[in-house]
């Protein structure tokens, strides 16, 4: 049996509710359904563990993940002329890890962790497949200011030399994929993974509740937060009871805004999925988006109607038909619409439930991620709404 290790940044244990990590762990499990799965991360912690994805776990070997230094980073970035991104995940202790495992295949979570791959005597003798999640040239210029701006450039040469080296590349942007083909990429797809179904939200039992949801340390997260607390008094203005819910994390050391009437910031939810059947929609006013919809795909999961620009829907619109409301009017309106109209509600999340049930139906995502790994030709896409 083809055995394939999947190398991530992120604990899938400790830190199994981040968004790249929710993503790697349906990928992971699908993955194990075929093939012989194990995981290396970076850690706070060391030593063997197990992922509970399927009976038994996925073996976990979690490798130190040493503390930022900047005087590190620095002279690493210098001397081999790579991005600090690129230098932070590069470690002699992952190296090593990665040489120890005796996989077929080895997927890279984000192309900063192939570094260490591209240190080791399996680079030229295993194969390298980069499960791109979000460009870090995007991150890095959405929230890091100047630095991002001059690290932006050296984040984009370094994820197009990790996926020039690669044998395959997957990305959840279809302009993402299209980049890294005209660049001469040989093999890059476009990935079309969802989230497995979930009990569906009985959208006609919510009461006239609207929710953000997104940790507001990421940048485009707190610009879209900010500016739904600008459109809220007009979606809200006559409509008795409405509500909108903020959850996530606040962005550390802001100012925290005037709310205006009808706003609630939940900050962490103790149990997001009872809360979450507790919403009519989810609103995603969204300037900045890039890589996996997590949260969107969280809410499309359950059934529940999404408002969202194009930023914030990105390539899902291939998969889910979703219409984007890109100016305040129209947002606002949608917005009003569902929180008066209770079947529209219906109508709408029932469409989103019943797409992404025939995609797992369908094992779409199953084939994808095959595919991917044996490295066939991507799939045929089928048209999951066809009779939605």
């Amino acid at each position: 049996m083809t055995t394939v290790a999947f190398l991530l940044s992120k604990d899938p244990v400790l830190q199994q509710h981040a968004g790249d990590v929710a993503v790697s762990r349906v990928v992971m499990r699908l993955a194990a359904e075929i093939f012989d799965v194990s995981i290396i991360c970076l850690s706070a912690e060391t030593g063997a563990d197990t992922v509970d994805l399927v009976p038994g776990g996925l073996p976990l070997t979690r490798v130190w993940k040493p503390p930022i230094s900047r005087r590190r980073l620095l002279a690493g970035a210098l001397r081999t002329r790579r991005s600090l991104v690129h230098v932070r995940f590069d470690t002699d202790a992952l190296v090593d890890a990665i040489e120890r495992c005796d996989a077929d295949v080895f997927v890279s979570a984000h192309s900063y962790m192939a570094e260490s791959f591209l240190r080791s005597a399996h680079f030229g003798e295993r194969q390298l497949v980069i499960d791109t999640h979000v460009s870090a040239a995007l991150v890095w210029r959405a929230s890091r200011g100047v630095l991002g701006r001059v690290e932006e450039p050296r984040l984009l040469r370094d994820e197009l030399r990790v996926a020039l080296a690669a044998d395959r590349v997957a990305s959840y942007d279809v302009p993402a994929a299209e980049y890294y083909r005209a660049k001469g990429v040989r093999d890059v797809r476009f990935l079309e993974v969802t989230l497995p179904p979930a009990e569906q939200i009985d959208v006609s039992a919510t009461p006239r509740r609207l929710v953000f949801m997104g940790n507001r340390d990421w940048a485009p997260n707190q610009e879209g937060f900010l500016h739904a607390l600008r459109l809220w008094p007009r979606i809200a203005a006559g409509i008795a009871g409405a509500e909108l819910c903020v959850v996530g994390a606040k962005k550390p050391g802001a100012t925290d805004p005037d709310h205006p009437d009808g706003v609630r910031d939940l900050g962490y939810v103790d149990d997001l999925q009872a809360f979450l059947r507790t919403c009519r929609a989810m609103i995603a006013p969204i300037r900045t988006g890039g890589g996996v919809r997590v949260k969107l795909l969280d809410a499309i999961r359950m059934g529940m109607p999404v408002v969202a620009t194009s930023p914030a829907i990105g390539s899902l619109n291939t998969t889910f038909d979703m219409t984007p409301f890109d100016d305040d009017e129209s947002f606002i309106a949608e917005c009003r619409r569902l929180l008066t109209d209770r079947d529209a509600g219906v109508r709408a999340g029932d469409q989103l439930f019943e797409i992404n049930r025939q995609i797992w139906a369908q094992r779409r995502p199953h084939r994808a991620v095959e595919a991917l790994l044996r490295g066939q030709d991507a799939p045929a896409t089928e048209e999951a709404h066809d009779n939605a």
